[in-house]
């Protein structure tokens, strides 16, 4: 019994990931497409629509919580995404730095 209710538990948070994944990406599309806001403000709702979407992915798919059993996976996470980050940004830095000495 208990692990089919796992199971259903599970099969429910992987249905409503999948719908807040639908309706987040489907509203930025409509936000560009339709042009409702002017650039900055879709650039801005944009951004806060994939927070949102990569909170939903961590929490249902990933599942990841802020429970203290589950700290050491989410601290993981944040770790490689600050290494992301300074590799992506070191990246853009010596780009930027190769445009402007090619100008």
């Amino acid at each position: 019994m208990s692990i089919s209710r796992g199971l259903r538990r599970d099969f429910i948070t992987y249905g409503i990931g999948y719908l807040l994944a639908i309706l987040l990406t489907g509203a930025a599309f409509a936000c560009v497409f339709y042009r409702l806001l002017s650039p900055q403000a879709t650039f801005g709702v944009i951004l806060g629509l994939a927070l949102i979407q990569i909170i939903v992915h961590m929490r249902c798919f990933l599942h990841i919580s802020l429970k203290r059993s589950a700290r050491a996976d989410l601290q993981l996470i944040l770790f490689s995404a600050v290494i992301i980050l300074l590799m992506v940004g070191g990246t853009l830095v010596i780009l930027g730095n190769l445009m402007n000495r090619m100008m």
